[in-house]
């Protein structure tokens, strides 16, 4: 399957976690308002409903009042930003950088969940103890699983982590399929369906503690470089006295319900220069993201 920009920004790791925008300008902002835009991963009306705890704490921050609206996707979250309609945005890691290169956008803040406990996340490739592989090298005509075309820490890390070890994924396995979700990896691999996976750690650490895999069964023969999390970003030419009280709003938020991650530690502050392990990836892949439709 090719690897466009809307599969990418369509199946960006963050895509179950609000996308927070914000639009201080234009006709929004004479009612004293900021609009805050949700990415919906469940009906639009329930997200509504479950972000208000982050709308409260951000409105007592700035001292005004801050409002909710869901957003279609991703993409039409870039586009708006692009054509400055919206000036603050959630996005995943590959979705910030295929938005940096179209537009004037730049990285301020990420989350930390109290379940996580940082800021950043690693893909494995693991095999199972009995399989006999404990190098990349061993992998050589074994099956192996990744998880989806664009998952970053199922597909494109362990790609690009492969390829730069000088093993070729297209053409040094038995087989190669896609599972389609990282516990599906973590299940198939500890009962030896497939000889190897690729999954992110802070997945595996879930499947194992909830029975699914046993880790004294499990070999690590691979782990990527901290891959960071999901970061909130605001356009470039925003006010600074309005981007300081932003950013100021967001690390004073934690202790709420943050979407599917569990519980919210706070946010910290963040740069684009942290984003540039996936610019990296991506020029391993020859991925254009410029070019990217």
């Amino acid at each position: 399957m090719p690897i466009t920009r809307r599969h990418l920004l369509a199946t960006a790791p963050a895509l179950m976690a609000p996308a927070l925008l914000s639009h201080a300008g234009g006709a929004r902002a004479a009612d004293g308002a900021l609009t805050v835009g949700l990415i919906p991963s469940e009906d639009s009306r329930a997200m509504i409903a479950n972000s208000q705890a982050m709308m409260d704490m951000l409105s007592r921050s700035l001292g005004m009042p801050v409002k909710p609206f869901v957003a279609a996707d991703y993409n039409g979250v870039i586009e708006a930003l692009r054509s400055r309609r919206l000036d603050v945005a959630y996005l995943g890691p590959f979705s910030y950088v295929l938005g940096a290169s179209v537009a004037n956008i730049e990285a301020f803040a990420v989350a930390e969940t109290k379940k996580a406990g940082r800021t950043n996340y690693h893909s494995l490739i693991v095999a199972h103890k009995d399989s006999g592989i404990r190098t990349l090298a061993d992998l050589k005509g074994r099956s192996f699983a990744f998880v989806d075309p664009t998952s970053t820490s199922g597909h494109l890390f362990p790609k690009a982590g492969l390829l730069k070890a000088g093993f070729d994924p297209d053409k040094a396995f038995g087989r190669v399929i896609f599972s389609g979700s990282h516990d599906s990896n973590a299940v198939a691999v500890q009962n030896r369906k497939i000889d190897a996976v690729a999954i992110a750690d802070r997945i595996l650490d879930s499947a194992i503690a909830k029975g699914q895999a046993r880790r004294e069964d499990l070999v690590v023969v691979w782990k990527s470089d901290p891959i960071p999390e999901s970061p909130t970003v605001w356009r470039k030419d925003l006010d600074p006295q309005l981007k300081k009280r932003v950013q100021a709003a967001f690390l004073e938020v934690k202790d709420i319900p943050w979407s599917d991650q569990g519980l919210l530690n706070g946010f910290h502050p963040t740069n684009d220069a942290a984003y540039d392990v996936i610019r990296e990836t991506a020029r391993v892949l020859k991925l254009d993201l410029r070019g990217m439709k």
